[in-house]
């Protein structure tokens, strides 16, 4: 992922249980097909957190906060994260986190 000023960058974090990891990695790989040629998304990574084991994130990238947020309004924004929701980290006040970039080289 490259960055520019005014691109948003998502970060969903996720702590499943040590026997869920691979389910995890699968229903990722399987939100991210179906979310392929989304308008404005310019793609997304899973993370795995080096200083907290256990710890996973999503980080996607969009164009805009306005193409963010008409994915997020639409009718099948939830049914296509859904296979995450049950991962979603409950231990943080909000398991996202937006990010607007604000200057990249």
């Amino acid at each position: 992922m490259s960055g520019a000023p005014g691109r948003v960058r998502i970060l969903l974090r996720l702590r499943p249980a040590p026997g869920e990891v691979p389910e995890v990695e699968k229903a990722y790989h399987r939100i991210s097909e179906d979310l392929a040629g989304t308008p404005g998304l310019l793609g997304n990574e899973l993370l795995r957190e080096i200083t907290d084991e256990g710890a996973y994130a999503v980080l996607s990238e969009w164009e805009s906060m306005a193409a963010f947020r008409d994915w997020e309004a639409g009718s099948a924004h939830r049914g296509t994260t859904s296979p995450l929701r049950p991962y979603q980290d409950a231990e943080r006040g909000s398991p996202f986190a937006l990010f607007e970039v604000a200057a990249s080289y």
